[in-house]
């Protein structure tokens, strides 16, 4: 890659990190002439019918996500829905040698943790209501010390974006059959592998709100739009649980 591309990927990176503390301002500003469309949900687990007179109607069930637990770069246990209770999830997956994507995705991940950063000089913030996850897809690798030094170096601020390792098998189930980040069978064991460049956003109550490509600046904006839309969104969808 040039020094000119490099250069403006650097100066796109610092825009989208000065434009996100601007969001909430933006959006709540557009919302109040009507012009913005809230984020919709994903995979849906079954459609409820009912009869009222004469007339039917259709209840569309959305899935939400089962719990999770894993160990964080601390070496603390993490539960995704029990533990992170009332905070907003975007996860990712990656493995900490690879040289690839999961760097670019790790940077992403950052600008969106500086982003929601509290700014003493604003009166509104949303960084106690999103936790940002980065599983990692090679545990039997990325021990947790390994995710320390990696978490460290793209400057994670724990109580905020939890580095994960855990049993593999439900990693993966997690990401198929929880996440659907892949199409792909598998049953997570030693041949298994998983590399998806999505971020994925889960709202408070654990629906699926969106899929991003974390290697694309304009889409890193529209997670970090998403989030405070979602901060501000009415409930009316029905639970399943």
């Amino acid at each position: 890659m040039s020094t000119k591309q490099s250069n403006k990927k650097f100066l796109i990176g610092i825009a989208v990190a000065f434009l996100l503390p601007l969001s909430l301002y933006l959006i709540v500003s557009k919302l109040t002439k009507g012009k913005i469309k809230m984020p919709g949900h994903f995979i849906t687990d079954h459609v409820d019918t009912f009869r009222d007179n004469g007339s039917i109607t259709l209840d569309t069930i959305y899935h939400q996500i089962n719990e999770l637990e894993l160990t964080n770069q601390v070496g603390e246990l993490v539960s995704l829905n029990k533990g992170l209770a009332g905070k907003m999830l975007v996860i990712d997956f990656f493995f900490a040698d690879c040289n690839s994507s999961c760097p670019k995705l790790a940077k992403s991940m950052a600008i969106l943790q500086k982003g929601f950063k509290k700014d003493p000089k604003k009166e509104t913030s949303l960084e106690d209501d999103v936790q940002f996850v980065s599983i990692t897809v090679m545990p039997e690798r990325d021990s947790f010390p390994v995710l320390r030094k990696y978490a460290d170096r793209y400057g994670a601020n724990s109580d905020h974006w939890s580095f994960l390792t855990g049993d593999k098998k439900q990693i993966y189930n997690f990401a198929r059959n929880e996440l659907g980040v892949t199409t792909g069978t598998g049953d997570g064991g030693a041949d298994d592998f998983i590399h998806s460049e999505k971020f994925i956003l889960i709202d408070k109550d654990r629906f699926l709100r969106g899929y991003y490509n974390g290697l694309n600046d304009s889409e890193v904006k529209k997670c970090a739009d998403d989030i405070v839309l979602l901060s501000i969104e009415r409930k009316h969808v029905k639970k399943k649980r």
